[in-house]
C-alpha cells in the first residue's frame, strides 16, 4: 500500500490502463474485466483488477492534471512495479480535421512547467511515449480497422482560459494537434522510472468547431478507444521492460 493507492502490490498488474475520470474506470472495468475486484478506493480514485482474455490487467484512475498523474504513475512504477501504464482519456482538437470521438495516439507532449526538471530529469518540456508502445497502438488499430490521428499534444495547466486568449493562435504557433492534461507528467515519470507509457484520447470537444460531449458521453462512450487499448495490452503480456527508452528533446 501507498499513501495514495490501497491495494496490495500483488493485486496491481504489470499492465495498467489509467482514466481521469474514477467512474470512468469502474464502468471499463466493469464491462470488460473478468472477475473484477476493486482494489483499491483511496480518496475515491477507484482501481479494478481483473483479468482480460486471459490476462491480469488493471483499470484505475488519476485524476486531472500533471500533479495528480504524477503521483499514480509514480506509486504504480515505483512501489507496484508496474511495467507499462496506458492512459485512456480525453481531448479537445485544435483542428478542423480532428472531429469529435476521433482516437489520438499521442506522438510527443508539450508540457507547460517544469515537471520533468522537478523529478529529476532534464530541463525540456517535449516529452515521447515510449516508442514501442506508440507502435503496438497503431498497430493494434490498424488490424481493427481503425486509424488512429496522431501528433503533439499540449498537455496545459489550465482549463478555463482568460476571456480573449487565442487558443487557436497558440496552438498553431505551437503545432499542437490537441490538448489535454496528464500525458506530460505519465511520460516524464516513466522516463524516470525506466517503465513503458502511453496515450490514447478521445477526442471529446473542439476548439474550431465548438462541439462538446457531456460529463455522462465522456464517461460512457469511449468504447473504441477502450478497446484498442485493452487489445494492445494483450501484446504486451510476456514484452520485457525495455528500460526507459522514451525520447527527450
Amino acid at each position: 500500500m501507498t499513501v495514495h493507492i490501497g491495494a496490495k502490490k500483488e493485486e496491481v498488474a504489470k499492465v495498467v490502463l489509467l482514466a481521469g475520470d474514477p467512474l470512468r474506470a469502474k464502468k471499463i472495468a466493469l464491462t470488460y474485466l473478468t472477475n473484477p475486484k476493486l482494489v483499491s478506493e483511496v480518496r475515491n480514485m477507484l482501481m479494478y483488477t481483473g483479468t482480460y482474455q486471459g490476462m491480469q490487467l488493471t483499470i484505475g484512475s488519476h485524476g486531472m492534471g500533471v500533479p495528480s498523474m504524477g503521483i499514480y504513475a509514480y506509486e504504480l512504477f515505483k512501489f507496484y512495479d508496474v511495467e507499462t501504464i496506458i492512459r485512456i482519456g480525453s481531448a479537445g482538437s485544435y483542428q478542423e480535421d480532428l472531429k469529435i470521438f476521433d482516437v489520438f495516439n499521442i506522438k510527443e507532449t508539450h508540457g507547460d512547467n517544469d515537471f520533468l526538471k522537478s523529478i529529476g530529469g532534464s530541463n525540456k518540456r517535449i516529452v515521447h511515449p515510449s516508442p514501442y508502445i506508440y507502435d503496438v497502438l497503431n498497430q493494434t488499430a490498424a488490424t481493427m480497422g481503425v486509424k488512429l490521428k496522431t501528433g503533439l499534444a499540449h498537455c496545459s495547466d489550465v482549463f478555463y482560459n482568460p476571456e480573449g486568449f487565442d487558443v487557436l493562435g497558440v496552438a498553431k504557433q505551437n503545432n499542437y494537434s490537441v490538448v489535454e492534461m496528464e500525458s506530460y507528467a505519465l511520460f516524464a515519470t516513466a522516463l524516470i522510472t525506466k517503465k513503458q507509457a502511453g496515450a490514447l484520447l478521445t477526442i471529446s470537444d473542439s476548439f474550431v468547431s465548438h462541439e462538446e460531449l457531456s460529463a455522462s458521453e465522456r464517461e460512457n462512450s469511449f468504447n473504441q478507444m477502450v478497446e484498442i487499448a485493452l487489445q494492445s495490452a494483450l501484446h504486451l503480456k510476456n514484452y520485457p521492460v525495455e528500460g526507459g527508452k522514451n525520447n527527450v528533446k
